[in-house]
């Protein structure tokens, strides 16, 4: 109780994945094939998707074992610890409890390399050769680089143009583990040529970003296409956050009354929330509040129906929180978070009142993380400091009430490759924004009536 770090022991990594869908059977929406709009079957992914993973992106059980070979390279860095925020609970003066889970302690700096080892692993095994793949500000994309280059896999990585440009050091570190790194839209796949000629100064969006690696992946017999984050299987691989979270507030003697995460395609905030979901329908008092930017708000300002997961419409169609497939958020640093979809999973639990979606401007944001920083001493990544910005929130609440709430949040990933955005706070040279409702409209009108 003590203690300012909750650690397990080494033999305490899960050896399970937790599978919301078999508590909330209803929240499995099937994904429909772009051509038909009929539901897709596995012969329709099977073009871009190992058979091992479109088994696990349709599976219904409530576990799912996690094979030795990646217990092996999650012990590497599992489990993370949970740290008691003590200095901030003081710097606050608020009665709560502060936790947070760290993932910032793997070798990629972040949650990602959960599911990327999982990826490539399950790639490996159905015989892929190379994988394709998108990342935003790069934490995706070190991450896989990361896991092939253990599993032995080529990696092609299309990054998002403004972090490209925002985050070199995101690209170098992919570059030492051995992926190839491209600014997108690119000039090597039809999908980037044409949204060049359309857009010759786009900086850039997810969406363009997933439709190039598609192509790649679909156009090549060696080559599969991975995602970082709004699939069901790569939110079941972050469950091992949440699941040895539960362990820890267990030896803390804590139960969390409040759990938060920032979210953008929605995979850290599952993993570390989803765990909690069995208690939560259980009948315990557990608010779960996913955190968006106020100038990508995909939960909060958009709609819930079938649009397609990139801009070139290639991948299937989800059921989803969505802004639009042409939606091109602005140029915030939060990067890993400038995504016009979120995860279906994550959508149905929203739309089923079970999880709280909330937004935030980017200043108020930063103006958290330098607290955090300040007082906890970790730098968080500006995606991160989201998911802090509403736990000071929530504890400043706990102020004002007396209440002595229990308060944990996943810190997603560190900072460290992600300074000049700290520059640019400290210069003013930030802008909040607030996506106008006209622009949104006209992204919306292009999403398909099904």
């Amino acid at each position: 109780m003590d203690s300012y770090r909750i650690n397990l022991p080494a033999d305490g990594i899960p050896r399970k994945w937790y599978n919301v869908v078999g508590d909330v059977p209803d929240a499995l929406t099937p994904p429909l094939h772009p051509g038909t709009r009929q539901p897709a079957g596995p012969e329709d992914l099977a073009p871009i998707f190992p058979a091992n993973l479109i088994e696990q992106e349709m599976c219904s059980d409530r576990w799912v074992d996690i094979p030795e070979e990646i217990l092996q390279v999650l012990a590497l860095w599992r489990p993370t610890p949970l740290h008691r925020a003590r200095r901030l609970e003081e710097a606050l003066g608020t009665p709560a409890h502060i936790y947070y889970k760290n993932e910032s302690v793997s070798p990629a700096g972040s949650h990602k390399p959960n599911t990327a080892v999982a990826q490539a692993y399950y790639n490996k095994v159905a015989g892929v050769k190379r994988i394709s793949t998108e990342t935003g500000a790069g934490q995706w994309g070190s991450a896989l680089a990361f896991g092939t280059g253990l599993f032995g896999l080529e990696c092609m990585v299309y990054m998002v143009r403004v972090s490209f440009e925002q985050k070199p050091y995101r690209k170098s570190l992919m570059h030492t583990w051995g992926a190839n790194v491209l600014p997108s839209p690119t000039d090597q796949t039809n999908a980037g040529r044409k949204i060049r000629e359309e857009m010759p100064d786009t900086p850039g969006s997810l969406g363009m970003a997933i439709s190039e690696a598609v192509e790649d992946a679909a156009t090549r017999e060696d080559t599969k296409y991975a995602l970082g984050s709004v699939l069901n299987h790569v939110l079941l691989h972050q469950t091992v956050t949440g699941l040895e979270a539960k362990q820890q507030f267990e030896m803390a003697g804590e139960s969390p009354d409040v759990v938060i995460g920032c979210v953008g395609g929605g995979s850290n905030f599952a993993g570390f929330a989803f765990p909690f979901v069995p208690d939560k329908l259980a009948g315990q008092d557990i608010k779960m509040i996913g955190v968006e930017p106020e100038s990508c708000p995909t939960m909060t300002r958009g709609e819930y129906r079938y649009d397609y997961g990139d801009t070139e419409k290639m991948t299937p169609l989800l059921k989803m929180h969505t802004l639009g497939h042409t939606f091109v958020p602005p140029k915030i640093h939060s990067g890993g978070l400038r995504y016009h979809g979120m995860a279906p999973l994550v959508s149905a639990l929203v739309d089923k009142n079970i999880i709280e979606a909330q937004k935030r401007h980017q200043i108020a944001c930063f103006e958290a993380a330098v607290q955090f920083a300040r007082t906890e001493g970790i730098v968080p990544a500006p995606e991160s400091s989201h998911a802090i910005r509403v736990a000071i929130d929530e504890a400043l609440e706990c102020k004002k009430t007396g209440e002595p709430k229990v308060i944990g949040f996943l810190l997603s990933g560190h900072g460290h490759f992600d300074m000049s955005a700290y520059d640019a706070f400290f210069a003013d040279k930030l802008e909040d924004y607030v996506y106008p409702e006209e622009a949104i409209a006209k992204a919306m009108k292009t999403v398909p009536n099904v």
